[in-house]
């Protein structure tokens, strides 16, 4: 489609009542290319920091949303030096009065080799609106330091707007057009398909590769966006995050599970157990790790969430996951099952089944799930890994007897609905696979786009000469998913009902 995603009158409104309208519905038109029309820099400016104290500044995450009223609460997270004298406290404003939310923040303490002590902070937002705009400062021994609108997560019945990408923090002039493009649709949330950072998943590089690109002052497509701290971002874990735990070469390692505050309620994996990376290197390093991770780490690589009207299920895909495991099934069979109530079933994980490049093409081992999938009435699989965008024909898979995925390739047989063309006939005979790894970091096999001959029959459509992001508008028994491009052009676009 080639209609504007904003009228030109209210290309860039004031973030705040955009906010305070949420019946506005931005579903029907898709992100506008970036033209002479269109300015580089946004006219209104980011909300003010008054000072800045902080090594990160404030940013939203989910923290553990397994609570009554999920809906009505975020955590909002900093990092700061390690600093004993520094008193902290955050406030969200109703009917024009700041409230100093109840429970004062928590920190861990992160002291990982060639990286200054420094704290993680994490307060928790509770009581708030769904769907509604809510303004919140921190504050540093009784002064405010920081100011931003967090919007709450939507509740069921909602509209709900997503944009997932993956394979992007390389601090690339591709990673900021993308980040652009995703402050222009205005999401209420962002999925990661893994390879936040790269190439270790160090703490360095989430310093220099995804807070100042993602969490920036002010909006250009040429330096970075103010997203994180009004936007919620989730993640699943791709391989240059967590596959190698080298604390000889990486002692900053797997800062995903020191800086990410997702839900805990994946399989109950043990350090050092089945399941999980084996840590190499300085045992001394690993310890100070594992004192900064806590809780968080191996838990937090596998976990579901609602929402609105999506249940989510993020799924670690990294080879040293056995998903042949008969525990680890069941809890994914388990998970899909309990989310039967919603209207929407997402899965996410790093490494697709199903792809078409030639590059990472052998690593199917994610293929022996796709009966689960099936069973639990999936509508979309959203995978990363792959630089490129890739949509498959609504498929349905039977592995090879016996076929498990220690070898990675996994042979089988697949069967395709292609009556199903996303605009007249919407409704698809299976699940729905997406490559969405286009996100700033090279992109693969561009000279495979224009040779479908070169495709897998499970492809439908092989966009790789662009990066690009997935938008995903969800209203109620409707689903509208457009693929926009660095520049804001749709490249592909379908529609799914229930």
């Amino acid at each position: 489609m080639s209609a504007s995603l904003f009228r030109p009158e209210r290309l860039f409104p004031m973030r705040l009542l955009y906010y305070l309208l949420p019946a506005l519905s931005l579903a029907a038109s898709p992100v506008p290319p970036v033209s002479a029309q269109t300015p580089d820099v946004a006219p209104v400016s980011a909300p003010a920091v008054l000072n800045s104290p902080f090594v990160v500044k404030p940013y939203l995450q989910w923290g553990n949303p397994d609570v009554k009223d999920a809906a009505k609460r975020l955590s909002v997270v900093w990092h700061a030096p390690d600093d004993t004298s520094a008193k902290w406290a955050v406030e969200v404003r109703r009917k024009n009065k700041w409230t100093t939310v109840p429970k004062s923040p928590a920190f861990q303490t992160v002291r990982v080799t060639t990286i200054e002590p420094h704290r993680v902070y994490t307060a928790e937002l509770s009581d708030l609106t769904p769907g509604l705009a809510n303004p919140y400062r921190v504050l540093r021994n009784g002064s405010p330091v920081f100011e931003a609108t967090a919007m709450p997560p939507k509740s069921s019945g909602q509209k709900s707007r997503i944009v997932v990408f993956g394979d992007c923090g390389v601090n690339s002039a591709e990673q900021k057009a993308i980040a652009y493009q995703t402050y222009r649709a205005k999401p209420d949330y962002v999925f990661v398909t893994g390879d936040i950072v790269y190439g270790r998943g160090r703490v360095s590089e989430y310093r220099t590769k995804y807070f100042p690109i993602y969490n920036a002052d002010n909006a250009t497509r040429y330096d970075g966006v103010p997203l994180l701290r009004s936007t919620l971002f989730v993640a699943a874990p791709g391989n240059h995050d967590i596959l190698h735990p080298d604390f000889d070469q990486s002692p900053d390692g797997l800062a995903y599970f020191l800086y990410w505050k997702q839900p805990l309620n994946g399989p109950a994996l043990i350090a050092g157990g089945p399941n999980t990376a084996p840590f190499v290197g300085d045992v001394n390093s690993q310890n100070a790790f594992k004192a900064a991770a806590g809780s968080a780490y191996p838990r937090m690589a596998n976990f579901s969430f609602d929402y609105g009207d999506v249940h989510w299920t993020v799924l670690d895909a990294n080879p040293y996951v056995n998903w042949s495991d008969p525990g680890m099934q069941e809890w994914l069979r388990q998970d899909l099952k309990s989310a039967q109530k919603a209207k929407w079933r997402f899965v996410g994980f790093h490494q697709p089944g199903f792809n078409s490049s030639v590059k990472h093409f052998g690593e199917q081992q994610m293929r022996v799930v796709a009966g689960l999938f099936e069973q639990g009435k999936v509508d979309l699989v959203l995978n990363g890994h792959v630089h490129n965008y890739q949509r498959s024909f609504p498929l349905r898979f039977v592995s090879a007897k016996g076929q498990k995925n220690e070898g990675r390739k996994v042979d089988g047989t697949w069967t395709l609905d292609k009556v199903f063309d996303g605009v007249k006939r919407t409704k698809p005979s299976g699940v729905i696979y997406l490559v969405t790894g286009a996100g700033g970091a090279n992109l693969y096999n561009p000279e495979q786009q224009t040779k479908p001959e070169s495709w897998q029959g499970f492809t439908d459509k092989f966009i790789s000469e662009t990066h690009s992001l997935t938008l995903i508008d969800v209203d109620g028994n409707r689903l509208r998913v457009q693929q926009v491009d660095q520049e804001g052009k749709v490249v592909d676009t379908f529609t799914i009902t229930k």
